[in-house]
Order: structure tokens, then C-alpha cells, then sequence
């Protein structure tokens, strides 16, 4: 008996070490929340991409950096006619996303980018643009038609997320 009773102890004992163990969370909560990416479009893609590691469920949502306000993509950016361009030029930051990345990229339907666009229009909407991934974990995210997507701040407080200190990459 003096023998059996410390395996005995030892089995109880490891029984509730293991029955902690977290390891098999499948709702990925361990990456950040909200983080930031800066990239310059480029010619033949216009297009940057930035690593996920996420649930195939979980929701993906990016904004733009524009003037000191956060806008919602994919987003119409209507340009003002300037001479000897061509009028009606408008193109479409827009996005895409998997588990394991999110590809940001302008759309150019109406013309071609690489000779559409002043050369302060190409410094202000290719050049060092900032855009804000904000990840919602799928058993959050059965609720996003109750919140204002477009509304940034709305999206922050209504999943609690801290925006107070993003972490910053560059894409290119």
C-alpha cells in the first residue's frame, strides 16, 4: 500500500496539470487585434501584402489612413480633372484576405495608374499609404452587423480593442 499510494498521488496530480493545458484554443486570440501597415503602391500590381495568422471564420477589416481619419475599404477615390489627363478617373483601394494574409490593392478600372496620375497625385494616394488591420476573432464577429463598419472608432469600441499603441510594418 505504501508503494501504491505516491502513484496514486501522482496520477491525481497530473490529471489536473493536463486538464489546464490551453494548447487546443481554436479561436487563434493570441494575435493582435489591431495593427498598422504602411506601403507604397507600385507598378504592375499596385498591390502589397501583409502576414496573418488567423482563423478561416475570423473577419478581417481595413481602413485608410486619410487626413487624419480612418476610411473603410474598399473605398472610391474619385480625382479632380486636370489638364491633359484623362476626366472621370477614379480608382478603388481595396483588399482581400486569407488565413495567412491580407493582400491590399488598387483597383483600376477607369485607367491606367502608371500614367492616370499627376505627380502629386501619385505622392498623396500611392506613396507611404497607412492602413489599419483590424482583426475581429470569429465568436466576436457573428455580431458585425450590429456595429457600423464604416465608423472606425464605432468598430474599436464596440469590440473593446486597444488602439492606443498599434504596432507598425512596413510593407515594401
Amino acid at each position: 500500500m505504501k508503494k501504491f499510494l505516491p502513484f496514486l498521488l501522482l496520477a491525481f496530480v497530473s490529471l489536473f496539470i493536463f486538464s489546464c493545458d490551453n494548447d487546443n484554443d481554436t479561436d487563434n486570440d493570441t494575435y493582435s487585434k489591431v495593427r498598422d501597415v504602411t506601403g507604397t503602391f507600385s507598378s504592375p500590381n499596385y498591390a502589397f501584402s501583409q502576414p496573418l495568422n488567423i482563423a478561416n471564420s475570423d473577419v478581417v477589416l481595413v481602413y485608410r489612413n486619410a487626413g487624419g481619419a480612418w476610411q473603410l475599404i474598399p473605398k472610391d477615390q474619385y480625382l479632380d480633372n486636370v489638364t491633359g489627363m484623362p476626366t472621370g478617373r477614379v480608382f478603388n483601394y481595396n483588399y482581400v484576405f486569407d488565413a495567412s494574409e491580407v493582400q491590399i490593392r488598387i483597383d483600376d478600372p477607369s485607367f491606367d495608374l502608371s500614367t492616370g496620375l499627376t505627380s502629386s497625385e501619385r505622392s498623396q494616394y500611392l506613396t507611404s499609404q497607412t492602413f489599419r488591420i483590424v482583426l475581429v476573432p470569429a465568436s466576436m464577429a457573428k455580431n458585425t452587423n450590429t456595429v457600423d463598419t464604416r465608423d472606425y472608432n464605432a468598430v474599436i469600441k464596440y469590440y473593446g480593442l486597444n488602439d492606443s499603441n498599434v504596432p507598425i510594418t512596413k510593407a515594401n
